[in-house]
């Protein structure tokens, strides 16, 4: 027992060490963790205490190994992190993405997995080591597109949405994989079937009991945090073991005990309690996994380390740009989101070390595996950051993806008209904006570079073009000329600069009205000649401090609620 502690210690101390340090520098934490794993493992400190004997006594402490406790916590790490994606999936806000992230996603994986399959058979890899070699190569990483989506605020734009899409089919198919390859071994048509039948029996179960049991329960725990806490845990817990009792992971059963309680009112509460818990087992994970790393196998691994690299960094994202233009979507929203996928994902790095467990894989593969993860993540987080230079370089050679795009005429303009308010981007901002304006009597033209709000438009018979506000053809379409005010809700500064800066350059009268989410741009927006920059967050807290001033009396803030449930509703899609 105190071997374990002084091993935990050691870990958890050297993991804020680098982790800090890796902070300094703007480097993501979960290549830290590895990091640490493979200082304190065969590859860091044991390697220099063969190399120096004379420091051995003091880096001997500080050597650890992979053994079972720290693999029992690492897996105990994983089932967390699962309950809590479980917790966190919410699939209305994908709604208007729905046939590029179902369909598109699952295209994608297919074609990645072929891909890293066959390329891995032809560097002499057997069949079931290039069958994890092909999964590893088509997930990327949900907690690290998340991240950095989130610290650029760019959840919500359209590449955000399709990403998370994608991400959420993703999961999907990497729990499926996990416990197809759990089973391999033993796989037999009827087996499966049965075993299939049994999950989807608890899965069933897991439906019901989040619908009809549940919120009677959390109802009553809510009322003290801790009894809240240890009641979400006894569910992960009972869940975990119901499907290891059918022969699945545990894995899969903190997944969908994570489900059950998503649509939990107090499902943000248990996220927020869980969450400690999840960051301190998945820091032993991540460093499990750096404890098993191996220098001589690497020497072993540098050539499949080279090709693997180009195929994520460079044909990856090639794949899901092309795959984003057969959908409809234009240059720009395929290359964010291709820049933004282009790593491999904690589910790849989980099913490896499954593998490796299983006996599936070998020790060069899952060498091979990590290296992969440290260089994709680490590279992603720079192509991230610089990804709005990167697609002003690049857009010229990226126009031959709008060719691959079978959408080009996606409008509805039955009549020549002059249109006195052209609004580009009509979701969420635009929705109202559009609805002031038609009280007003204006004369509408909608611009989006959503084909599914498009579509949306044309059945509504509103006025609409479709394209992106960043490109100089469609920018033509729109006849700035007769305009009288411009609107446009898209947060995205070099857009809105080229946008005010063609509409000032053919019609000098013209009002603009851009928006954005950063004081410093919005200054500079200011300076190019923009009219009024929409501050969603300042524009958000003085109607709110407005609607407190004109509800000092109940029966006012009643019919301010009422009127605001009306218009959610509206914007829901249900009447």
């Amino acid at each position: 027992m105190e071997q374990i502690f002084l091993a935990l210690a050691v870990i958890i101390i050297s993991a804020a060490v680098v982790g800090y340090i890796a902070k300094l520098l703007r480097q993501p934490l979960i290549p830290a963790y590895v990091v640490t794993g493979l200082i304190l493992g065969p590859a860091g400190f044991a390697a220099l205490s063969g190399m120096f004997p004379q420091f051995s006594g003091f880096l001997a402490p500080l050597t650890l190994t992979n053994d079972a406790a720290i693999r029992t916590m690492s897996e105990i790490g994983i089932a967390f992190l699962l309950f809590i994606v479980g917790l966190e999936m919410d699939l209305k806000k994908i709604r208007t993405v729905s046939l590029i992230c179902s369909l598109g996603g699952t295209i994608q994986i297919a074609v990645l997995f072929g891909l890293g399959f066959f390329i891995a058979l032809a560097l002499g890899s057997l069949k079931i080591q290039a069958v994890y070699l092909g999964l590893i190569v088509a997930f990327s990483s949900t907690a690290i597109v998340v991240k950095l989506l989130s610290d650029k605020r760019e959840i919500d734009t359209l590449h955000g949405r399709i990403i998370i899409g994608i991400l959420l089919i993703e999961d999907f198919f990497a729990i499926l994989a996990l416990s197809l390859l759990a089973t391999i071994d033993t796989f037999t048509l009827s087996s499966f079937s049965l075993s299939m039948f049994k999950a989807l029996l608890l899965f069933g179960c897991a439906i019901l009991l989040s619908k009809f049991v549940f919120p009677k329960i959390f109802k009553f725990a809510a009322k003290s945090q801790e009894l809240l806490f240890m009641v979400s845990l006894a569910i992960c817990f009972i869940f975990a073991i119901a499907f290891s009792t059918i022969g699945f992971s545990i894995i899969i059963g903190a997944f969908v005990a994570g489900l059950a309680l998503g649509n939990l009112t107090y499902s943000l509460e248990i996220i927020s309690r869980v969450k400690p818990l999840k960051d301190f087992f998945v820091l032993i994970f991540f460093t499990s996994l750096g404890l098993q790393l191996s220098l001589s196998s690497f020497k072993r691994v540098w050539i499949p380390l080279v090709i693997f690299i180009g195929i994520i960094i460079l044909l990856k994202p090639f794949l899901i740009q092309l795959n984003c233009s057969l959908f409809g979507y234009k240059k720009k929203v395929g290359f964010m989101t291709a820049v933004n996928m282009s790593q491999m994902g904690e589910f790849s790095l989980i099913i490896i070390s499954q593998g490796l467990l299983l006996g599936h894989i070998k020790e060069e593969i899952f060498t091979l595996a990590m290296m992969l993860a440290l260089v994709t993540i680490t590279l992603t987080s720079y192509l991230s950051k610089y990804d709005e230079e990167l697609y002003s370089k690049f857009a010229k050679p990226l126009s031959i993806f709008d060719r691959a795009n079978p959408i080009h005429h996606l409008e509805y303009l039955p009549e020549e008209k002059k249109y006195d308010v052209i609004l580009c981007g009509y979701n969420r901002i635009g929705f109202s904006v559009y609805k002031a304006m038609r009280k007003l009597k204006r004369k509408i033209l909608i611009v989006d570079f959503n084909p599914e709000i498009i579509r949306e438009c044309i059945s509504q018979k509103l006025h609409c073009i479709y394209g992106d506000v960043g490109d100089i053809e469609v920018i033509d379409h729109m006849n700035l000329k007769d305009a009288k005010l411009l609107i446009s809700t898209i947060p995205d500064y070099f857009d809105n600069r080229l946008l005010l800066r063609r509409a000032k350059t053919e019609n000098p009268a013209i009002s603009v009205f851009v928006t954005s989410h950063d004081v410093n741009e919005a200054l500079s927006l200011y300076d190019a000649g923009a009219d009024y920059v929409i501050m969603p967050h300042i524009l958000g807290g003085k109607y709110v401090s407005l609607i407190i001033d004109s509800s000092k009396k109940m029966h006012n803030l009643v019919s301010q609620k009422v009127r605001h449930i009306i218009e959610l509703k509206k914007r829901s899609g249900y009447h």
